[in-house]
């Protein structure tokens, strides 16, 4: 068995815990260019496509919430491994698919398959590490989540382009082999039999409206669920907002998506080093802040959106996600040492869930899309910050 104290972060436990937290968002966003080749391809209109992304949204939210309890009882390594063959075989169902309800349902396997890497890769880190080395963890392992939906449109516009929309399913089936392969030949299990909880159905319940109510866990988990809804709502109203609004090319919007991974990335390794001076919640709190004022530029230049503008405000708002992120799911996990996966699992939901809200405000809302963007970014940072607030209001003699 793997003891936690004998672990250090090396770079090739990094490389996996990023692989597993990555590759939901890259199968995901990766396939954003080639709506209108499939549309065309299954005889469909464009704007249905959409249901791609819902339908993986819902399941990935309620796979989690069962995988994470149960890797807490029976271990990780069995709940990934299963994970990511289950994904692969979605994403074969995907690449073959000759209708629309085969294609959504491909997803569906896709995201009950993938929830278990994504969730778990939090719980890994974890079960390993703690205090200042976990919010490092995180944080590396957070750079690349974020950098996946990035990256992932301009790989998937130059596969549609040169090999046509199916290739890019067998590009994350193959990367999902890959991670599979990579994970069982260099990963011990790191939930020990001594460390596991055996708990029912019933009890598992039980736990989750534990920590619904459970302000250490509820408050800081909110705060980042909240600003990752505003990440996903940027995704979703990108489109709309640089090429239709500002004139931007499919393959300038690519590049501009990629450009932003620069950001989160800076932010990243920026994050545990300032919270080892000036300590997590301190810094989390700069980071809502951040992602506040980008929502309140874009929302006071949404007359009149220049690209320069539009980018400068989104940058700031990128830097302050890549602070609150990985530090907001250190203190949202740190209590919670022997319920990892379910704490994880409950934090992954709360995320997709305001993921799904985010994405489907940007285009329910009856305004033009940057308005919306900024009042949806500008409106979740409030009431992250708000939430966070009391978070420390309650906590200001603990330390992350």
């Amino acid at each position: 068995m793997v003891q936690t104290a004998e672990r250090r972060l090396s770079a090739g436990l990094l490389l996996l815990l990023a692989g597993l937290a990555a590759i939901g968002a890259l199968s995901t966003n990766i396939i954003l260019p080639s709506f209108p080749s499939i549309a065309s391809a299954l005889g469909v209109p464009t704007r249905d496509l959409g249901l791609t992304l819902s339908s993986f949204f819902v399941a990935f939210a309620i796979g989690q919430l069962f995988v994470g309890p149960l890797s807490d009882r029976y271990g990780r390594r069995h709940f990934v491994l299963g994970g990511l063959a289950v994904f692969v075989i979605g994403s074969a169902v995907c690449g073959a698919a000759e209708s629309f309800p085969m294609l959504i349902a491909g997803r569906i396997i896709q995201a009950l398959g993938v929830c278990a890497a994504s969730v778990l890769s939090r719980a890994i880190a974890r079960d390993l590490f703690d205090g200042e080395e976990l919010a490092k963890a995180l944080s590396l392992t957070m750079v690349a989540m974020a950098a996946a939906p990035g990256f992932s449109p301009l790989l998937g516009s130059a596969l549609d382009t040169q090999f046509g929309w199916r290739s890019a399913f067998v590009v994350v089936a193959a990367l999902g082999t890959i991670l599979a392969a990579y994970y069982a030949l260099g990963a011990g299990e790191t939930h020990p039999a001594d460390r596991r909880s055996a708990t029912s159905l019933r009890a598992v319940m039980g736990a989750y409206r534990g920590l619904l109510v459970d302000p250490r866990f509820i408050r800081p988990a909110l705060a980042v669920s909240l600003v990752i809804g505003g990440l996903y709502a940027f995704f979703a109203a990108a489109p709309a907002i640089l090429i239709v609004n500002l004139g931007l090319s499919s393959l300038q919007l690519g590049l501009f998506f990629a450009t932003t991974v620069f950001v989160v990335f800076a932010s990243g390794l920026l994050a545990p080093r300032l919270a080892h001076k000036w300590g997590a919640r301190s810094i989390a709190i700069l980071g809502i802040v951040l992602a506040l004022l980008g929502g309140v530029l874009l929302l006071a230049m949404s007359n009149a959106t220049t690209f320069p503008a539009f980018a400068v405000a989104l940058a700031i708002f990128l830097l302050g996600m890549g602070l609150v992120n990985p530090l907001g799911t250190a203190i949202t996990l740190h209590p919670f040492g022997r319920q990892a996966g379910l704490a994880s699992a409950l934090l992954g939901f709360l995320q997709m869930a305001c993921a799904a809200l985010g994405t489907a405000l940007t285009t329910a809302l009856p305004l033009p899309p940057v308005l919306s963007l900024s009042l949806i970014l500008t409106g979740g940072s409030i009431l992250a910050l708000v939430v966070f607030l009391r978070h420390r209001a309650d906590t200001h003699h603990g330390k992350a």
